[in-house]
């Protein structure tokens, strides 16, 4: 019985509800980063290439294709051919550089705003900057 205790105990403390919340935000936000980049950068920076390019359909065919399979990613894959996919490691690096980045812009709005929400430092006491004063003049 005492373990169930415990399970409950463990399962109930703010430490692991936070962790789940934020795995569960985490994923949703990664989801609204991918339809950024696969949605509205990558067709833009496409474009800026010199035309409609699929990053994800970039690859290197490592095998020989057989008769009757579309040259095309997903047949390709689906039917077991090595292929050096970099294209996709393309769209996943600019995925990461740009998650990081709202990330870091996001860290740093909060701590901007935390330290709006800081208390200023107390003042010294008096008797602290008069003897820094003597100190100051005896050292003339």
């Amino acid at each position: 019985m005492s373990v169930l205790k415990e399970f409950r105990d463990f399962a109930v403390k703010g430490n692991v509800i936070d962790l789940a919340v934020g795995v569960i935000i985490g994923g949703a936000f990664g989801k609204i980063v991918d339809s950024l980049v696969n949605d509205i950068v990558m067709p833009v920076i496409s474009t800026l290439l010199g035309g409609h390019i699929d990053f994800t359909n970039l690859f290197l065919v490592l095998g020989k294709i057989p008769e009757g399979i579309p040259r095309n990613f997903d047949a390709l894959k689906k039917a077991g051919i090595p292929i050096f996919a970099y294209g996709n490691f393309i769209t996943i690096s600019i995925n990461f550089i740009l998650l990081a980045f709202v990330i870091f812009q996001m860290v740093k709005i909060v701590n901007r705003v935390r330290a709006m929400d800081e208390p200023p430092a107390p003042a010294e006491p008096e008797n602290t900057t008069l003897l820094r004063e003597i100190r100051d003049r005896l050292g003339k």
